[in-house]
Order: structure tokens, then sequence, then C-alpha cells
């Protein structure tokens, strides 16, 4: 029989799953309804925000995709954020296994390792301005700048989470290939990068939707160029009167598609990646 801690931990796992399904639920509830609705039903009552359209109409989402170019927008978002995750995938697992196999015995690895990870409490809006400047010296105003600062900038959370994830995987597998006449070099493609292969699918999400949704390193850097992400492009139902919501959030849903996609092709790896990086 369960105690009662066993039954009022329940009761508050249920609350808690509860409210978070409510938080979730109902922004894309409202989502939904105002990308369908026309802008003459969208009235100040809060019944009037939260009723159903009258009709189900795809006249939003078309015009939504007119406004934004949404398929050279969407070209522009992909190839952004493919580039950058699999750049992201071998550069920062290689400098995760260097730093993560070394930094236990070594103060200069040890170092380098803080010295990476201490990039994540460094705020974008100090090195906004003079990075435009850089890239923009440098010919690097577009989108191979917004790239390579997009692998600069998630190095530091994904070096934390491969060299973590490394703990996971015995050095005796290391040890046994180079008995049979590896190199390191061989040892990490043939051996530790696919047993890598959950901590890669959990970077490419993370890194994938933090440029799918970004906003300000595309328009600080991209800006006079006529290039647009889907972010970018959608910042053009904001006006200075107002913003046509209802454009905008059909706009959003067509947006959300693709990252979605994505991460359910993903989430059993991304499952697996944290299972295996929590137990040591």
């Amino acid at each position: 029989m369960k105690t009662h801690a066993e039954h009022k931990t329940n009761w508050t796992v249920m609350i808690l799953l509860i409210l978070g399904l409510i938080t979730i639920a109902f922004p894309l509830y409202m989502t939904i309804i105002i990308a369908f609705k026309q802008p003459s039903e969208m009235t100040n009552s809060i019944s009037g925000i939260l009723s159903l359209p009258k009709s189900w109409s795809l006249n939003n989402f078309k015009e939504a995709m007119e406004v934004t170019d949404f398929w050279n927008s969407l070209k522009n978002s992909v190839l952004i954020s493919v580039l950058t995750v699999v750049l992201s995938i071998v550069i920062h697992s290689l400098m995760g296994y260097a730093v993560g196999r070394n930094k236990a015995h070594s103060k200069f690895y040890n170092f380098v390792y803080l010295f990476i990870v201490s990039g994540m409490f460094v705020p974008f809006a100090i090195l906004m301005m003079p990075l435009a400047k850089q890239t923009a010296e440098m010919g690097l105003g577009n989108w191979v700048g917004v790239i390579i600062l997009y692998v600069v900038f998630y190095m530091p959370m994904n070096v934390l989470l491969y060299s973590g994830y490394l703990t996971n995987i015995p050095i005796a597998l290391e040890e046994a290939a180079r008995v049979d006449g590896a190199s390191t070099w061989r040892t990490y493609w043939k051996v530790i990068f696919p047993i890598m292969k959950p901590m890669h699918a959990t970077v490419a999400v993370i890194t994938a939707l933090s440029v799918w949704n970004d906003v300000m390193t595309p328009l600080v850097i991209m800006a006079g160029t006529g290039q647009n992400t889907l972010p970018l492009a959608q910042l053009n139902f904001q006006t200075q009167f107002g913003t046509n919501y209802n454009l905008a959030f059909a706009s959003y849903l067509l947006a959300l598609i693709p990252i979605v996609i994505f991460y359910v092709i993903c989430q059993k790896q991304i499952l697996n990646g944290v299972v295996n990086g929590a137990v040591k």
C-alpha cells in the first residue's frame, strides 16, 4: 500500500503536470484560433478572442506567406540552421572530447574548459555593436558571418554537454583501440563519435531551436543585405500603428512546423542522451 507521503507526492506531480499542460496548451490554442480568424472577428472582449473562428479559412496563411516571402526566408533559415548544427556537432564534440578527457589531470585544459564555459555569462547585447562593425569590415555581414557567430555563441553550452557526457563513456574503450593500433584521431571518429549519438541529437535540437528562433543576430549582422530569415521576415507584421495578429500568428504556425518535425525525428535520441547524461 502507498504511504501518505507517496500519495501527497503523486498529487503534487499531477498538479504540476496539469499546470504545465495549461501553460503550453493555452498559448497554442490561442495561436491556432487567431491564425484562422479574420480581423473583423477580433474584438476587445475576452470571449471574442477565445471563441472559435466563424469559418476556418487558409487566407491568412496565404497572405502571410506572401508578406514574408516565405519560401525564400525558409530557405535562408534552413540553410543557416543546418550548417550551424553540422559545424557545432563536429567542432564542439571535438573540443568537448579534448577538454573532457584532459581537464581532470591538466591545469591547462581545466583553464581552457572554464574559459570556454564562462562564455555563457557574456550577454549578446555587450558584443552586438563591436561584432556588427567587425563582421562588416571583414566582409562577413551576411549569412556566413551569422553562422560563424552562432558556432561561437553556442560553443560554451555544447562543450559543457559533450564533456559531461564523456564521463559515461569508459576510457577502456579508447585504450583497447590504441592497443589495436588506432591513433587518437581514428579512435575518436570510429569509437567515441558514434557512441555520443544521443548527445549529438540533443545538441542538434538545442542549437537548431536557438538558431531558428533568433532575431537579434541576423537583424544586426545581415541588416541591409536584403536577406531575411523567418523571424526577421515576421517583423513585417509589426508596424508603427499596431500588429496584424492574424497574419503574424499564421506565420508563426508555418515557422513552427519544420522545427517540430525535426524535434520529433530526434526525440528518441534526445531522451537517451538525457537519461545517460544523468547517470554516472
